[in-house]
């Protein structure tokens, strides 16, 4: 296994025109490297560990004197350290005539989920007259491109989490003609339906109605869990993946509307967000893979100015769109020009969010999120039918 990881590691660094990929960790400081290195994230461990694979040739390891068996899974040569300065000797000399090399590393800390070496430990291997470039689009290839199994278990749960889109809302207007219902009873629903699919998550899902939903972030709880009744918004947000090892999240959110009709402020609001949201989807459909590279900010960009030209740029407070993979919030390419202006290049087989909301503190929020994945030679949006108007949930 190990000799594989090296070998593919190998391949992408040619293709990147590296010299190397040089890992670092002290006290778990780097779960990428663990996770790209397949590593034990619990194995107990107090002191600074390297481990440098180069374009080609034995990768070498840096370990600590009473710690030297970490890093015994990989292979190549092991160099053992006590002082630190023979720590710094034993990193030049395995760097050997690496010119270029990638780090967990990001330029003015851009992309903060890559941004994992301290600057110390950047300032001593650029001593050695190396020039450090971001692994950002490495990581990518570890640790966000899919393979076809997982795109298979994503199908999966989105076909599912679609069938509980139209279960969940039907079933809050069951309830509430019989007498009412609240957040946590509905969230512990999905929870159970999820569970009924085969379906898990890290977290509960968002259930959140009126002014919770201006929220983005908000989950009931005993003393957040508002009742719903006729006259109320409701969003809700849920991402899951089959409990299958590796397999992969499905995100989306849907409102709807506890009564018969919808009302127009709803339905205005709801339509802005949509017309954002198809616009991203757009633009990546269209500019991939025809336009060359594309990168997330450039999807931001779409959804946001044509928020922002209907007059509600404002209150849409955070990113587009975010990496899916066995984390629902990945390490690929997130579609952000707002929080970070994500430079990353949108890779074939890898899974994105795309989910603008528009948020009126003390009044309601809405959010239509869907997924796109990135086949090779086209971008497409996954669980449909998405959402188009907001559900009249009484109607139903």
């Amino acid at each position: 296994m190990s000799e594989s990881l090296i070998s593919s590691l190998q391949a992408a660094l040619r293709q990147e025109k590296l010299d190397g990929w040089l890992f670092y960790s002290f006290r778990g400081s780097d779960p990428i490297a663990e996770n790209i290195l397949k590593l034990d994230s619990a194995r107990f461990a107090t002191r600074r560990w390297f481990y440098f694979v180069p374009a080609s040739g034995e990768p070498q390891r840096i370990v600590h004197a009473i710690e030297s068996h970490t890093l015994d899974t990989l292979p190549g040569p092991k160099r053992v350290y006590l002082p630190w300065q023979q720590l710094q000797q034993n990193v030049k000399e395995a760097l050997g005539g690496a010119k270029r090399i990638a780090m967990q590393y990001s330029p003015m800390n851009a992309i903060p989920y890559v941004s994992r070496v301290d600057a110390g430990t950047i300032e001593m291997v650029r001593s050695f007259g190396v020039e450090i470039v971001s692994s950002a689009d490495l990581v990518q290839m570890f640790e966000a491109v899919w393979s076809q199994e997982q795109l298979d278990s994503h199908l999966y749960a989105a076909k599912n989490m679609r069938e509980i889109v139209d279960v969940v809302f039907k079933e809050v207007a069951r309830r509430v003609r019989e007498g009412g219902t609240n957040e946590l009873e509905i969230q512990d629903f999905l929870w159970q339906e999820f569970d009924r699919r085969d379906l898990t998550a890290g977290h509960k899902p968002i259930v959140a109605i009126n002014e919770h939903s201006a929220d983005p972030h908000f989950a009931p709880n005993e003393e957040q869990n508002f009742p719903m009744r006729e006259g109320d918004f409701l969003l809700i947000d849920m991402w899951t993946k089959r409990k299958t090892p590796h397999s992969v999240y499905d995100d989306i959110t849907w409102t709807g509307f506890i009564g018969k009709s919808v009302p127009a402020e709803h339905e205005n609001i709801f339509n802005i967000v949509r017309d954002g949201r198809d616009a991203a989807i757009r633009f990546a459909q269209e500019n991939y893979p025809s336009a060359g590279t594309l990168y997330g900010w450039q999807v931001d960009n779409a959804a946001r100015d044509s928020i922002t030209k209907a007059g509600y740029g404002q209150y849409f407070i955070h990113r587009t769109g975010h990496s899916i993979h066995e984390e629902v919030h990945g390490n690929g390419a997130n579609i952000d020009g707002l929080e970070t202006q994500d430079q990353r290049r949108l890779m074939a087989r890898t899974c994105f969010s795309i989910e603008p909301g528009v948020y009126l503190p003390g009044n309601f929020g809405v959010r239509s999120e869907i997924d796109m994945y990135l086949s090779d030679d086209k971008a497409v949006v996954t669980g449909l039918p998405i959402q188009t108007h907001v559900l009249p949930m009484l109607s139903l």
